[in-house]
């Protein structure tokens, strides 16, 4: 394997919508470059990135796969992403270790949800675009006309700098050739071949176009470059050496968005396609020095003369003379080689079997058997450059997020922060030999992918998993089945519901039991009062005179709060109150901490008998994303669930809708959503705030719920 320095390697992640055919081009590039015999196919599970069993099983990408092509004297790394909304997080995890984004465009259908989204990710870290149309060929693909068309909405939602650099040659013979606009030449090309286009003649339907979308072109490059403005005006164009400078420039610069057309299922343009990657993208070294966050020793005298740690700013260079760092952005558990990190090169030079320190965790890890993934085959190599991305298994200590290099120059690079888990499920062993493989195997799951969570629940000792959608926790279900031989049941989780009071009342509790010999006795009388949301069980002590001797009080408050957390109307806990004790009595023999606990218990579920006890549920902080179209179908909906909309924001062809919806009625909402909006609506929600449930409602939440078990006291 040849050894590639920074300034001949191209990062690319491959981004877009489901079914956009993301997968499928990265097959027809390496089959172009004849880094594969065939061209892979995801109905086949034979795609190079799409290795996975679930992503065959289920003909979609679930997580970010890596590949490499060895092109005329570079190297192409492409990260091939999700583009179904409920893994959306993997592709935003896979921008950050790359200097291009390809967004992929499906031809029939044109800018989707995920499009939208992933592009707002990628302009939020300034990471320059190249548009890609694919599926040209596809019967359903617009006209001429249509095209056109297809290129006047991308510029109405991304702006005038979305300007084709390619016109596609469609005609009888369908889609089997491009114009490159820069050039003024045409390449032709013989669909389900070896991606290899020859060279020719524009074709004559097409040579107006041409002409016109090259100055049009032409015209956008010069734009705020006062030389190339001076030479347009005065001859009329731009040199074809000059304008290929220019637009590269403009591409890393941010300042135009350029437009190819492809089809990777029949393997039209895809070379012409890693031509451009190789003229046009930015090379990982061209790219501004990286933030870090470094730690600054300094020495303080009056700190006993030792030091402080401060943190610093550190930017580095993507140059191999700077110090070691690499960035560790996906983890993977294969069956076979145990856990795979992949990691991009952030500076310094990375050779095999070298020892280097975990930053993040403080432990060293040393390197062995450095490897370039090509999909799930490892491609060993003895060196990485900075700018390079690759591979090692069996790190010790190292996960997704970790920082690694120099132990001399420790720095530290911000992970991708993940979003919220949105839905939670219950899940449960089938077998006492599932019980024992679950915590292990959902580790695992969760070293692969950080939306995954894993806890109980203390109040319903259940255990949950959750993540972004139905569909993704069913993924970590299979995955269990399929990979760690662990069955599990999924279930709605219990809704954990609170009590807590309205009014305010006070009672007494008096705990006495003789037996014949050393009694018990205690008796206090307490207040309760509605506190504040939020405010959870506060205890108050207003005894005077020692009524209650001061070494009983806390028994008092271990009794109320026993008995808050037992719940009053059905077993849930209760909060929001303020409990005070202010009278009681006691015995000089038989007072003792029991007793006065009991006492408590009591005294508490008198003063709840009267207190107007009432039933609180979690509401749900819902955000939504979603096409103009749907935004009616969506707030329709969301009144059928108790949902109270917040407001809604309009952008380009999406519309955003807040809302506080309760927990209970959002528990399948992942699907309904999927089907109001034909796959194209994604949600967020997070826990906000308890509510009082509405009398209807919570008589038959009463009726169905377990009642708390008796105190064990009974009143003498």
């Amino acid at each position: 394997m040849k050894v590639y320095v920074g300034e001949n390697i191209r990062n690319v992640a491959v981004v877009g919508h489901a079914h956009s055919g993301k997968t499928t081009l990265i097959c027809a590039m390496l089959h172009a470059a004849k880094m594969t015999m065939t061209r892979g196919r995801v109905e086949d599970g034979s795609a190079v990135t799409a290795y996975d069993e679930e992503e065959v099983a289920r003909r979609t990408t679930m997580s970010n796969a890596v590949a490499f092509a060895e092109w005329s004297g570079i190297k192409v790394n492409l990260i091939d992403t999700p583009g179904f909304h409920m893994f959306v997080h993997e592709t935003r995890a896979a921008m950050l270790p790359v200097e291009v984004a390809l967004v992929v465009v499906n031809a029939q259908t044109g800018a989707e949800a995920v499009t939208d989204r992933v592009w707002k990710y990628a302009a939020e870290v300034n990471l320059p675009r190249v548009l890609v149309i694919n599926q040209v060929d596809h019967p359903k693909a617009d006209s001429r006309l249509g095209r056109q068309h297809m290129i006047e909405l991308l510029q109405e939602k991304w702006g005038r700098q979305v300007v084709p650099v390619q016109l596609p040659i469609v005609d009888q013979h369908g889609f089997h050739g491009v114009v490159d606009l820069v050039t003024m030449k045409a390449y032709f090309y013989k669909p389900d071949g070896d991606g290899r286009g020859e060279v020719g003649v524009i074709p004559e339907i097409l040579k107006a176009d041409s002409k016109t979308a090259h100055e049009a072109l032409v015209e956008l490059v010069a734009e705020g470059k006062d030389e190339l403005l001076e030479e347009f005006f005065r001859e009329g164009t731009i040199p074809e050496e000059h304008l290929i400078v220019a637009l590269h420039e403009a591409i890393r610069e941010d300042r135009i968005f350029p437009v190819l057309y492809v089809s990777g299922l029949r393997n039209v343009g895809t070379d012409h396609l890693l031509d451009f990657l190789k003229v046009y993208a930015p090379a990982p070294t061209e790219r501004e020095p990286v933030a870090t966050r470094g730690i600054l020793h300094t020495t303080a005298s009056e700190v006993n003369g030792g030091t402080v740690d401060q943190d610093e700013i550190v930017m580095r260079k993507v140059d191999d003379k700077e110090p070691l760092a690499l960035y560790v952005y996906k983890t993977m558990t294969d069956p076979f080689a145990g856990r795979i990190s992949f990691f991009k090169v952030v500076s310094g030079m990375m050779t095999t079997d070298k020892t280097v320190q975990n930053f993040t965790r403080h432990e060293p890890e040393r390197l062995s058997h450095l490897s370039i993934m090509q999909g799930r085959k490892a491609v060993e190599v003895q060196e990485l450059h900075a700018g390079d991305i690759g591979a090692v298994a069996k790190l010790r200590v190292t996960l997704t997020g970790d920082t690694l290099g120099d132990k001399a120059h420790e720095v530290y690079l911000e992970p991708v922060p993940m979003p919220e888990p949105a839905i939670t499920y219950a899940i449960e062993p089938k077998s006492r030999a599932d019980e024992d493989k679950l915590g292990p195997a959902l580790h695992k799951v969760m070293e692969d992918d950080p939306m995954v969570k894993f806890f109980r629940d203390k109040q319903t000792n259940e255990f949950l998993v959750a993540g972004a959608g139905q569909q993704h926790i069913e993924a970590v279900v299979s995955k269990l089945k399929r990979r760690y031989h662990t069955d599990v049941t999924l279930k709605a989780p219990k809704i954990p519901y609170r009590e807590t009071v309205l009014g305010r009342a006070e009672g007494q509790g008096r705990y006495k039991k003789q037996t014949g010999g050393h009694g018990q006795y205690g008796d206090c009388t307490v207040r309760i009062e509605a506190m504040p949301r939020g405010s959870g069980v506060v205890f108050g002590n207003e005894i005077f005179g020692g009524a209650i001797p001061r070494q009983y009080v806390p028994a008092v408050e271990k009794g109320v709060r026993e008995s808050a957390a037992r719940g009053f109307l059905a077993g849930y806990p209760v909060v929001d109150l303020k409990v005070t004790v202010f009278d009681g009595s006691y015995h000089d023999v038989d007072s003792s901490e029991m007793s006065f606990k009991m006492a408590a218990r009591l005294a508490f579920r008198k003063c709840m008998e009267q207190a107007k006890p009432v039933l609180l549920e979690p509401v749900m902080k819902v955000e939504i994303e979603a096409p103009d179209d749907f935004a009616g179908a969506l707030l329709g909906d969301l009144n059928g669930r108790r949902g109270r909309v917040q407001g809604m924001e309009s952008g380009g062809a999406g519309t955003t809708v807040r809302a506080e919806v309760p927990m209970a009625e959002m528990l399948n909402y992942g699907t309904t959503l999927t089907s109001i909006t034909q796959g194209r609506g994604s949600f967020r929600m997070e826990m906000d705030h308890y509510e009082v449930v509405p009398a209807m409602l919570a008589q038959k939440i009463l009726a169905s719920a377990k009642q708390p078990a008796d105190d064990g006291a009974e009143d003498s």
